[in-house]
């Protein structure tokens, strides 16, 4: 069975959305499917060139829609840039005849995707990573419940109801959804997942060991995107306490994005700039070996409906690394963490509570030990990308079978 996969962006791009893409792709060729991809001019809006129309990554062959101009007037942009994939994907189906069309969101890529399944008589499938509306009130694109974000919302509904059936992150997006109407039985959780053999407990880094200079250290660490909604600026004002009390912890951020500038501002105003370890982003193929030389990690997401509703890969990774984690209570960790078991939840936005809960875990070695060891084990057991993966073959038979055209 080949199925066309339409994304918002991919590799070589470096992002939560292209590594989730590509080891649905892996997962998926394993199980016998043929996946191709083609990617929205967001791909090449991202990636700030041009591509070549087709590429192959990974051995996946990937074809790319091109740059499009934008347009001053509401909405113009974006109708150009349905249309374009529009066009592009029939294109596309015309050379390599897929069986169905996957797309993933956003409902720019939805839209499009159904129009043209429809005239070429082949069932479409609709998967949601998040809600792009919740994102975009972090990213301060607009205001929760103005016009915009009604509208989007509006739309992502109206996607879902027209697909042949909808995959979706977690429980948190997939109960929304019923609470807008849509039924059960048409929605599926594709959770995200690990790869046991990417974190197998490697040694530590020793280039990067020397160059931050943290043997013999207490590191407490983050590894990921600087987003708002991340807290670590909440992260930083409590590691201020806590450096006092653990002369030899270090705080190690590892990545970059919006907050940078902000975060480093805040690092200098508490005159943590000696104790505070922020290299910006590093290659792919070095984070286990920087996952190896950390003693926590931390997760400080705020409370807001993207993390209330979404689970993050992160603590995933940690835990396939056998590491202690501390997380906020939001629902997106919920989902994942089970409190004193395989992390410690704190309460979200509480800088005593987290301060709190990172002190617990350096002042007992059992708690993280037992922490590391349930980690592992559950991670492995229930969230491996060939476990949550595998839903995808029965769901794509029912959909086959039950095309209607």
């Amino acid at each position: 069975m080949k199925i066309l996969h339409i994304l918002d962006h991919s590799l070589p791009l470096h992002s939560g959305y292209t590594f989730r893409s590509q080891n649905i792709l892996l997962a998926q060729k394993k199980m016998g499917f043929q996946p191709i991809v083609l990617t929205s001019p967001k791909h090449e809006e991202s990636l700030k060139k041009e591509t070549a129309l087709k590429e192959v990554i990974n051995g996946f062959s990937y074809y790319r829609t091109g740059v499009i101009s934008t347009v001053r007037l509401p909405f113009f942009t974006e109708f150009k840039l349905m249309h374009r994939l529009y066009k592009r994907i029939l294109e596309v189906a015309g050379v390599e005849k897929p069986d169905l069309i996957h797309a993933h969101s956003p409902v720019l890529n939805g839209i499009p995707a159904i129009r043209a399944a429809r005239k070429l008589n082949i069932p479409v499938v609709y998967e949601i990573r998040a809600f792009w509306e919740d994102a975009a009130v972090d990213h301060g694109t607009y205001k929760e419940d103005s016009w915009k974000y009604r509208l989007t919302k509006f739309i992502e509904t109206w996607v879902c109801k027209k697909v042949d059936h909808i995959f979706i992150l977690c429980n948190g997006l997939k109960n929304d959804l019923v609470k807008r109407g849509l039924s059960n039985e048409k929605i599926t959780i594709v959770f995200n997942g690990i790869n046991p053999d990417d974190f197998k407990s490697p040694l530590s880094d020793d280039l990067y060991l020397d160059e931050w200079s943290v043997q013999s250290k207490r590191v407490i660490g983050f590894i990921g995107s600087f987003y708002r909604y991340e807290g670590l600026d909440l992260l930083i004002k409590a590691f201020a306490r806590i450096s006092v009390q653990y002369e030899n912890s270090v705080l190690l951020l590892v990545g970059g994005g919006e907050m940078k500038q902000e975060l480093t501002r805040l690092v200098k105003e508490r005159n943590l700039q000696d104790k505070v370890i922020m290299p910006g982003r590093i290659p792919h193929e070095r984070v286990p070996g920087v996952y190896a030389m950390i003693d926590i990690l931390v997760y400080p997401r705020y409370s807001m409906r993207l993390t209330e509703l979404v689970t993050p890969l992160k603590p995933l990774e940690a835990m396939a690394m056998g590491k202690a984690l501390v997380a906020s209570d939001v629902g997106g960790h919920y989902e994942l963490i089970n409190d004193r078991k395989t992390g410690l939840l704190f309460k979200a936005g509480n800088e005593d509570s987290l301060v709190d809960s990172i002190s617990e875990l350096l002042n007992d070695i059992r708690l993280m030990d037992a922490l590391q060891n349930n980690g592992e084990k559950w991670v492995t057991e229930h969230h491996t990308w060939k476990n949550t993966t595998s839903v995808y073959k029965s769901e794509y038979k029912w959909v086959l079978e039950n095309n209607t055209g």
